[in-house]
């Protein structure tokens, strides 16, 4: 993908992102774009905001984690089940793009864990009975406040 800048993504190797998973770097597609706020000259010449772009498929994560990514991505979703990502946390082109990649594992590594899945209980005999209890004590201190009127 070709950025406003001319910019592309360069293809090889394999990245890890996160649980003994890589992806190869073909399926990540930077650009970069002229970051936003103020900087001063720096930021009306350079193009240093990185955007990483990529497909969920790609990544290869088992279908609920897969599912459980789609969820937490949110905005960063596109409708062609993209992931969205920018940084422009520094003024250098490469750490945008390391924190780009660095914030694609993050994401990755909270979609493998899996939730603790709710188990129903009861309440034990004891606390229904302090609840019952609780709430007599409380009606008696009510009833006590009201007047008793002599018609």
């Amino acid at each position: 993908m070709e950025s406003a800048s001319g910019h592309q993504s360069e293809g090889g190797s394999s990245v890890s992102i996160g649980g003994g998973r890589a992806v190869d770097s073909g399926k990540l597609r930077f650009s970069f774009v002229r970051s936003s706020g103020p900087g001063g000259q720096n930021v009306n010449k350079r193009a240093t905001k990185a955007q990483l772009r990529v497909r969920v498929e790609d990544l290869g994560l088992p279908f609920g984690a897969a599912r459980r990514l789609r969820k937490n991505a949110g905005s960063l979703l596109t409708q062609d089940d993209d992931l969205l990502i920018s940084c422009d946390d520094s003024r250098s082109q490469s750490r945008n793009k390391q924190g780009c990649v660095d914030q694609l594992r993050a994401m990755v590594n909270r979609a493998m864990v899996v939730p603790k899945t709710r188990k129903k209980t009861k309440p034990t005999k004891g606390s229904v009975e302090r609840r019952i209890d609780a709430k007599k004590r409380r009606g008696e201190i009510k009833r006590s406040r009201q007047s008793r009127g002599e018609d």
